[in-house]
C-alpha cells in the first residue's frame, strides 16, 4: 500500500490540497553580505527569497469524486472494554456502517449537503460533505457479539467488550 503523503491536517479533515512547489511562489535573489576584511578574498553570498506577486490558482475540482474523507476518532480503554468515539454531526444513523472483527473496526458513512449552493456564493467552505471512512486496528481482541453503538448529539460511541484471554472454562465430557 502506498504511503499517504497528505499532511496531518489533510488526513484529519479529509481535505486534499493542491501540490505546492517552492519555485512557484518564490524568486531567488543572490546578494553580497557585508564587507570582508582585506585578507579574506572570498565573497559571501546568501539567498534571499521574495514572494512572487502571482495569485494562487484555485482548482475548481480540488477533490476527486471517488475520494473519501477520513473520520477523526478517539480510542480509549476501561477495565473491561474499548471505547471508540467520533463526531459524525449531520449524519443519520441509517447512513452509518460499522463493521467489527476481533482485531479491527471500520466506520463508513456519508454526510450529504441539504441543498446545492453555487461555488461563488460561499465566503468560507470548510465543512466536509461526502463519503468518509476510518479503519482502526484495535490494541486487543474484542467480543464482536457484545459490541454496542449509539449516536447522541452527533457523537458516535462504540463500546467493544475486551476478550478475556486468561478466562478458561471446563468442558464436561459426555459419555456416548
Amino acid at each position: 500500500m502506498p504511503k499517504d503523503r497528505r499532511s496531518f491536517f489533510e488526513r484529519l479533515t479529509g481535505s486534499v490540497s493542491a501540490p505546492v512547489r517552492q519555485e512557484d511562489y518564490f524568486d531567488e535573489e543572490e546578494t553580497e553580505v557585508g564587507s570582508q576584511p582585506p585578507r579574506a578574498h572570498l565573497a559571501v553570498t546568501h539567498t534571499k527569497l521574495k514572494a512572487k506577486s502571482e495569485p494562487v490558482k484555485k482548482d475548481e475540482d480540488w477533490m476527486a469524486p471517488d475520494e473519501e474523507g477520513q473520520l477523526t476518532v478517539d480510542v480509549y480503554q476501561k477495565d473491561d472494554e474499548l471505547i471508540v468515539q467520533s463526531t459524525v454531526a449531520g449524519v443519520r444513523p441509517d447512513d452509518l456502517d460499522v463493521q467489527i472483527t476481533r482485531e479491527m473496526i471500520t466506520v463508513r458513512g456519508k454526510r450529504e449537503q441539504a441543498r446545492e449552493i453555487a461555488h461563488d456564493d460561499y465566503y468560507y467552505q470548510e465543512l466536509y460533505w461526502g463519503s468518509f471512512s476510518r479503519s482502526i486496528l484495535l490494541p486487543c481482541e474484542v467480543d464482536v457479539d457484545g459490541a454496542e453503538a449509539s449516536l447522541k448529539n452527533g457523537l458516535l460511541t462504540i463500546k467493544l467488550p475486551k476478550m478475556d484471554k486468561n478466562r478458561s472454562e471446563r468442558l464436561k465430557v459426555k459419555n456416548e
